[in-house]
Formats: C-alpha cells, structure tokens, sequence
C-alpha cells in the first residue's frame, strides 16, 4: 500500500494533532469529528471531509479513530452509519483512542470476519509530541498487519513498538496512563510539601528534575503546574476513564491493587469539586485549598512545546529479541 489513502475521525487535542502529522506530510485525507470547525479547519489545508463514518470508510483504505471513550469508538464502529457499514476486504482499521483490550478485540474480530485488517495503536507522550509526530506509538495486532501500516505508524510518532497481538497495546496503554496518573498525584503532594515548607519553587523543581525522584510527568506536567496553567492537554474525566480501565482489568485478572483504587478515588474527588472538564494537573488544587497556599514558580512555559526537531519514525525491538 505505498500510498494510502487514510481517512481520520476524532480530531481532539490528540487526534487532531495526529492527523495534522499526516497532512503536514501530504498524506491524502478525510477527515471527521462532531466539532464542524475543527474539520472546517482540516479542510481549509487541503484535507476532504466525509459526510458518516460509513461513507469515509468506503472512500480510504485505511481509518482511524482516536475518540474519548470505548462508548464513542462502539457508536463510530457499529452505528447504522458506522465504520463497518462501509468497509471492504482488505481495508484497514487503526483504533488509536485510549480504550479496552477486550472491547477492541470484539471490535476486531468483527472487521477480520469481513476480510479486513484491526490494530489497536494508542500512543503515549503527551499531545505536544503528537504535534511534532515524535509521539510513541504501541501497536497490537499480527506482524503482518503491523508492518502493512508501519510506514503510516512511522509518519505519526517516532518510536513504534510492536506489542504483540491485537488488544496488548491498549493494555499497555492503560498500564503506562495509570502510571502516569500515580506520578502526578505523588507530585502534587511533594509540590505542595515542598510550598509549606518554604522552599524556593525553582529549586525544588530542579532538585527533584536532576534526582532519583524525576519522571517524564515532572519534566512535562509540573512545568504547567508551576505556571498555574495547569493544562496538559488532558482532564479529569479522562484520567478516571483511564485509571478505572487500568483498575477493572487488574480487578478481573484477581491482582490484589493498592494503589490504583486510591487514586481513583482522589482523582473522582477533584472532578466532584473542580468539574470533569478541568485540566487533570489542577488536581493539586485539593491541597492548595486545604492549605490555604498557591504552589507556582516563575518561568515556567503556559504549555509544552516539543522543541525536539521531528524525526523519522522506527521500530522499537524489545530487549533481547532480534526479530
């Protein structure tokens, strides 16, 4: 398939950033989202619009979505004006939204009963590297499959891992947001430690940064934090999604979890007080308030930028495999 034509629906703070990748790099495509200005916007620099999901599928070869819950991907796939209603032998789905190994397998098996091809390919990084296409990429699915669209994969992100069969990357996926998730709550509290105790916000920023206490999530999501933005381009709705994905696949496989139903519970805890919409940093809020103090630094940017030069995408070999 050496060029595709990829239809993309979902264009939010992740997935419009994916497919500006794929239209920055003259990518033919269609594009798709409830929001009509933001696929306005697409059209306006030479992308095609699709009128359903089911007419777009039958237009590309290969499509994507990158939605905000298994319910929306469910709805996008399997409404009367659905993705599978206007697929063909030999297409192409990529489900790039965050969402549940077992629901993107069922999906899956739908698509391979008529001849097409499924991978689940959640990325991880933070939207500002999805702008710049130096995203990572998990993807799930058969090798062959796999590497049909890895030249695709490789326009998208920088690091492509092949997870194994379809539904390992969404497992992986939840396992590292959750992750994530514990880093940013630790974070608020060690932050907000640091506050009370007089220290210098700066320093305290670098001193965990060069220690054994540092984390992508300081490096990124504190830096927001410390302005007073707080906005990383993701909200406490989709934390609790994803860490309660993270919790009932722990929860059915019997694994005795700790940690993860305490932070649900603090993250269910700001959207009762904050709203479901608010930046999911501001979880720092529930001990400023408490406290009485206003954690910030200075000099500290509004929002990330990825200032790393986009580079060509690869795949990633796990340790010790060759092939």
């Amino acid at each position: 398939m050496e060029h595709p034509r990829i239809g993309f629906i979902g264009l939010g703070n992740v997935g419009g950033k994916l497919a500006g990748s794929l239209l920055r790099h003259g990518v033919d495509l269609t594009v798709r989202d409830l929001n009509p200005d933001l696929v306005a916007g697409f059209v306006s620099r030479g992308a095609k619009s699709a009128t359903s999901p089911k007419a777009m599928a039958a237009q590309v070869d290969i499509v994507i979505t990158c939605l905000p819950s298994p319910a929306a991907s469910r709805a996008v796939l399997e409404g009367a004006d659905g993705v599978l209603a206007g697929l063909a032998a030999g297409k192409i789905w990529l489900e790039m939204s965050t969402t549940d190994q077992a629901e993107v397998r069922r999906i899956g098996a739908l698509l391979e009963a008529r001849g097409c091809l499924a991978m689940d390919c959640p990325v991880s990084g933070g939207c500002h590297r999805a702008a710049t296409g130096n995203i990572s990429i998990f993807a799930g699915g058969s090798r062959a499959a796999f590497e049909r669209v890895l030249p695709v994969l490789k326009i998208l992100g920088r690091q492509i891992l092949h997870t194994g069969p379809l539904g390992s990357a969404s497992t992986l996926k939840v396992v590292t947001n959750y992750l994530c998730t514990v880093h940013l709550a630790a974070l608020a509290e060690a932050l907000s430690v640091c506050k009370v105790a007089g220290m210098d916000m700066n320093t305290a920023y670098e001193a965990i940064r060069i220690s054994s206490g540092n984390s992508f999530v300081h490096e990124t999501e504190s830096q927001v934090i410390l302005n007073g933005s707080r906005d990383i381009g993701f909200t406490m709705d989709l934390v609790i999604k994803d860490v309660g994905l993270f919790d009932q696949l722990g929860r059915s496989l019997q694994v005795p979890l700790e940690i993860s139903p305490l932070v649900l519970e603090i993250f269910r805890d700001g959207e009762r007080r904050y709203g479901p919409r608010e930046h999911s940093p501001n979880i720092i809020r529930r001990i400023e308030d408490a406290c009485d103090i206003r954690v910030l630094g200075s000099g500290f940017p509004a929002e990330m930028v990825d200032d790393e030069p986009e580079a060509a995408g690869c795949e990633v070999r796990p340790r010790g495999r060759t092939q």
